[in-house]
């Protein structure tokens, strides 16, 4: 029998077979190349002074306990301002790293096509730099660095809990509700959304519990896990994540008066 919808086969394409956002893929392969180059390009005395010039050290910005002299770190004030960035893209270990990108792929990838590269980059670091400021303010002396992109991804991770759960949004069905476009991702919504509190609940549980265990890094030693860190990092994620959103707010508050279209595009 004849297809009563005939296809037009000059405007159909088929959807690549790897199909993840330019960002996360960019994000993947600068970490990636950083470890290699790390581990593999740096002998010893060198790695130390990257970690010195580029890790997160809390005892730049106050000193150590007690006052005193004290080891005076590269790049000055400019120094304290780019390693707030360039630790996301340090990682203690393969694992670490292959971690990361994991959960990167997992939940960056719905957030970066909601958002749009730039508003995703921006958000990115925005949570990186809040669970960079959170392990600061709670470890203010300490000259235990810290690396890795968790507290970055733990924020787009608390992004993607603001919509995801919600009827329309990738995870949607799981509450049974109409499939409908996805409006503005309030964060009344999410935290009255009862599979959103339990993967909030559940991911900030598993970060009090395993967090403190540490892991081990590529040269062998064990490293204390920041899950402070991840947890500021969630948070900004979880409550800054309306202010990167283009969805528009119908003035209904939800799909209404909007154009179905526009809700799949993102409005733009």
């Amino acid at each position: 029998m004849a297809n009563p919808l005939p296809r037009d086969e000059d405007d159909y394409r088929e959807p690549p077979a790897f199909n993840v956002p330019s960002p996360v893929l960019w994000l993947i392969i600068a970490m990636t190349a950083a470890f290699a180059v790390f581990a593999y390009a740096l002998v010893p005395d060198m790695q130390d002074q990257a970690i010195i010039a580029f890790a997160l050290f809390p005892v730049r910005y106050f000193g150590p306990e007690g006052g005193g002299d004290f080891f005076i770190f590269p790049g000055g004030a400019a120094g304290a301002v780019w390693t707030l960035l360039t630790y996301t893209f340090l990682h203690g270990s393969w694992i670490h790293l292959g971690a990361n990108a994991v959960w990167l792929l997992a939940f960056g990838s719905p957030v970066a096509r909601r958002l749009g590269t730039t508003r995703f980059l921006v958000f990115y670091f925005v949570c990186g730099i809040f669970g960079a400021l959170t392990h600061i303010l709670l470890y203010p002396h300490s000259l235990v660095p810290v690396v890795g992109a968790s507290a970055a991804i733990s924020g787009i991770m608390g992004g993607a809990a603001r919509f995801v759960f919600l009827a329309g949004g990738p995870l949607g069905a799981l509450g049974g509700g109409a499939q409908v476009p996805s409006g503005k991702a309030s964060i009344g919504a999410a935290l009255t959304n009862k599979n959103t509190l339990i993967f909030v609940g559940a991911w900030i549980g598993i970060n009090l519990l395993f967090g403190p265990t540490g892991f081990t890094s590529g040269l062998g030693t064990s490293a204390p896990v920041a899950w402070e860190a991840h947890i500021g990092g969630f948070l900004a994620g979880l409550l800054l994540f309306g202010f990167f959103d283009p969805v528009p707010m119908s003035p209904s508050g939800g799909p209404g008066n909007v154009g179905y279209g526009q809700w799949l595009d993102g409005g733009r």
